[in-house]
């Protein structure tokens, strides 16, 4: 099987000739990126270096699948939010975020741009899809990013009033979830236009170890459904942290697969959920892949397969530090089974 035919037969729950590898979230290195000669930041702003990054993880890791974009801002800076450069220590270049103090406070009144594919770095995100399916066709899955309604909208309004209002004033989160909402399933139907073959949803701020269960069920729980509803093409759930509280909710949304942090065992998810859905996930990202060797990389990666995971991935956005050859060392055991 080619890298496509590998990822769609485990999505439609067939046999595939070995386990799938690929991340659901950000897979670029600073290793990749100097072998490629495209890097940040231009590669977050630019199409063409875009692309060429996200190539990478195909060309120079072997992964089965490729991603954009890197960051989750891309949606919030077409809405008007202030994004900040991603500087780190050593003047190293990383992923862009949201900058303080918010555009917007919980009780103005949101407004979905008619131009908004036109806005910020969308266009650019939109071409390197389309070199991306250009390059690759139907042997590798181009996978293309949203950002998850409860996420963007703590993205417009700041995360501290968002998770404020859930308990003092749950109503007037509702526009702010119509408004995300709507804003990921356009972005996601224009991504799909050019070429993505699966949508990956990343809605961090809706883990349980920030609001309260019953919060995601009541008000992400509708507003992530009408979204994946409205996703004609396999799509992605990733959400932080140990959502073992949430899970059988984020199921019932309708993603063919769940991306998982490593906090969540996947034998525990799989009696929890009773749902069919696709595990991905396997090796944590901040401690085996970036502080560990190949050995104990494998090791989780055997024990994350025992346990149930069924592609395996990078438990969340790969560090850019990340070696290249702890990346190689998962692909080594996807390839045992």
């Amino acid at each position: 099987m080619n890298s496509k035919e590998r990822v769609m037969a485990v999505i439609n729950h067939q046999k595939p000739d070995r386990m799938p590898c690929f991340g659901a979230n950000c897979m670029a290195t600073y290793e990749q990126m100097e072998k490629v000669q495209a890097f940040w930041p231009r590669a977050h702003e630019d199409g063409e270096a875009m692309a060429k990054v996200a190539l990478a993880s195909h060309t120079i890791l072997g992964f089965d699948a490729v991603r954009v974009p890197f960051c989750q801002t891309f949606e919030a800076r077409a809405l008007g939010a202030k994004i900040k450069p991603g500087k780190l220590p050593g003047n190293m270049e990383g992923i862009p975020g949201i900058d303080h103090p918010p555009t917007f406070k919980l009780d103005d009144t949101p407004v979905f741009p008619d131009n908004f594919l036109s806005l910020g770095f969308i266009p650019e995100l939109l071409k390197a899809v389309r070199i991306l399916k250009k390059e690759l066709g139907d042997e590798v899955p181009v996978i293309a990013g949203i950002i998850g309604p409860f996420t963007l909208a703590g993205s417009l309004i700041d995360t501290v009033p968002l998770l404020k209002a859930t308990f003092k004033a749950p109503d007037k989160i509702l526009p702010w979830l119509e408004l995300g909402e709507k804003a990921g399933t356009t972005l996601a139907k224009a991504l799909i236009d050019a070429g993505a073959d699966i949508i990956c949803c990343e809605d961090m701020t809706a883990s349980p170890e920030l609001i309260a269960p019953k919060t995601y069920k009541e008000l992400e729980l509708e507003f992530q459904t009408k979204q994946f509803d409205a996703i004609s093409v396999p799509t992605i759930l990733h959400i932080c942290g140990k959502v073992d509280p949430i899970v059988k909710w984020m199921a019932q949304t309708g993603p063919d697969i769940l991306s998982l942090d490593t906090k969540s065992n996947p034998k525990d998810i799989r009696e929890i959920c009773d749902s069919d859905v696709v595990l991905l996930g396997g090796v944590d990202v901040a401690t085996t892949l970036f502080l560990h060797g190949p050995e104990e990389i494998k090791q989780e990666s055997k024990r994350s397969i025992a346990d149930g995971i069924q592609i395996l991935a990078p438990g969340c956005a790969v560090g850019p530090g990340t070696p290249t050859e702890n990346l190689l060392a998962m692909l080594e055991v996807a390839k045992a089974h």
